[in-house]
């Protein structure tokens, strides 16, 4: 996996992908303070554990 890929589901990330398909990308960081990244449909299945601050473990 790329450090661009979505970090649940592996699809492949923003090193070429244009504006609009990196708008709906999502930056976040989990419990040891390292940044992830999340497609757009995993961002929007998990938008409430992401408010919620839930660990992935939750999710």
């Amino acid at each position: 996996m790329t450090p661009s890929a979505c970090r649940l589901c592996g699809a492949p990330g923003l090193d070429d992908a244009g504006v609009a398909a990196v708008a709906g990308w999502v930056t976040d960081r989990d419990e040891r303070g390292r940044d992830g990244r999340l497609c757009p449909a995993c961002a929007r299945r998990h938008v409430r554990d992401i408010e919620a601050k839930l660990d992935v473990e939750w999710w």
